[in-house]
């Protein structure tokens, strides 16, 4: 694949290349392509898959951050934001 089509294939969000990705395993699994058409498109799909690994592990990244910081706001509180969510909780009733 040439320089056009990796900067085509980066700038893919994450549902696009699950998309394509998709279609490629789809095509190769039916068969009939000829041994050229196919190794395009494993090419293809080893392009797409890696795409879809870059978005996912940036999500898992922001999501560790989130959970770190929602973890340090709470050991900043002293464990008050969790007691005053367990009586509003149960203290009235």
């Amino acid at each position: 694949m040439g320089a056009d089509q990796d900067t085509t294939t980066a700038a893919l969000g994450y549902e696009q290349a699950r998309d394509e990705l998709i279609d490629v395993v789809r095509r190769l699994e039916a068969g009939g392509a000829t041994l050229e058409e196919s190794l395009a498109l494993w090419e293809r799909g080893e392009e797409l898959a890696r795409v879809c690994r870059h978005w996912l592990e940036g999500a898992r990244r922001r999501l560790d951050a989130a959970l770190a910081a929602e973890e340090a706001a709470d050991a900043g509180d002293g464990g008050a934001g969790d007691a005053g969510r367990a009586g509003d909780e149960h203290g009235e009733g």
